[in-house]
């Protein structure tokens, strides 16, 4: 069995490779090809923890795989990061197990991945300015696969913390990007072409009112029963689009506006490997206002993890252990 480290992963899977691969298991649960199992996820009732395990299969690269772990809010403190993941992969003609890949940067690129994807595919191609509300450990890997699919020139950007916008702006300076922390939330929305909304609330970040015609939304922060980053009124009026309807509806964005009766599973356009393979329209004009809910789903993990080993194997720097 291979074993990819950290590092290791850091190294092999870029965010073009990552968005590739992500776009790719989009398309092909689109086509039936691949599905994803239901999803475990729990209180641990320690350490204030949130634990899960996400699994599928997509039948035609052939993957077959788990993704397990979760969120260690205390892990700061320590000189950890808080998300803590790791993916196992099967042969799907054996059952055997056959690499161990740690997943915590790899879950940073490919939810970055999933974004840029829907921004490529719903948002306004003259798009230039960046929203992002959040502006934690995320939001670098947000904003890199933005610009892998916008000519991005601006970055507004909001977060409670002064610390995590002024790590980030130097981020954004970097890049050759003009960089705005914004003291409130409204103006980071309404100067934005894109908005990406990355956070962990419970209560409504971005208000209806405060968006202009013609925004693309990716909320990315919404996984879990309770949390909420829009205005369910916004969500209302907006073309919706998501990586799989059943999770949006009971875990992701949508979960308000469709447990409030504002919006019924019908007024989701489609999913975005819809959108990819041609089997439903994206943007219908500059006017609208369309919204990602990504929520996260195993198949993207399982893709990237796939990747790294499959690199591992080609360069030969992947650990091998008698397993």
């Amino acid at each position: 069995m291979l074993v990819i480290s950290e590092q290791l992963a850091r190294e092999l899977v870029s965010v073009e490779d990552a968005i590739r691969s992500v776009e790719d298991v989009f398309a092909a649960m689109a086509r039936g090809e691949a599905r994803n199992y239901p999803v475990v996820r729990e209180v641990v009732g320690h350490q204030d923890a949130v634990y899960g395990v996400k699994t599928g299969c997509d039948l035609s690269a052939p993957i077959l795989g788990l993704k397990a772990g979760g969120y260690w809010p205390h892990n700061a403190a320590r000189g950890l990061g808080n998300h803590q993941s790791s993916t196992l992969l099967f042969d799907p003609e054996t059952g055997r197990a056959v690499a161990l890949v740690s997943a915590n940067y790899l879950t940073a690129v490919r939810t970055g991945a999933s974004s840029a994807i829907a921004t490529k595919r719903l948002s306004r191609p003259d798009s230039k300015v960046l929203g992002i509300i959040g502006a934690g450990v995320q939001a670098e890997y947000q904003l890199k696969a933005t610009l892998a699919v916008r000519e991005l020139s601006e970055v507004h950007a909001w977060d409670p913390s002064a610390e995590n916008l002024e790590r980030f702006g130097r981020i954004v300076t970097g890049l050759g990007l003009r960089f705005v922390a914004e003291e409130d939330r409204r103006a980071a929305v309404a100067a934005a072409d894109v908005l990406i909304t990355v956070t962990p609330s419970q209560t409504a970040l971005v208000e209806k009112d405060w968006v202009r015609p013609g925004t693309h939304i990716s909320a990315m922060g919404c996984d879990t029963k309770g949390k909420q980053e829009l205005d369910p009124g916004l969500v209302a009026c907006a073309a919706l689009f998501v990586d799989e309807a059943g999770q949006s509806l009971s875990i992701g964005e949508l979960q308000h506006a469709f447990a409030g009766g504002l919006i019924t599973e019908d007024a989701i356009r489609g999913t975005i490997g819809q959108v990819i393979e041609g089997r439903c329209d994206g943007r219908r004009d500059d006017q609208e206002i369309t919204i990602f809910d990504g929520t996260g789903v195993a198949l993207q993990d399982l893709v990237v993890a796939e990747l790294a080993a499959r690199m591992a194997r080609e360069k030969g720097v992947a650990v091998r252990v008698d397993y």
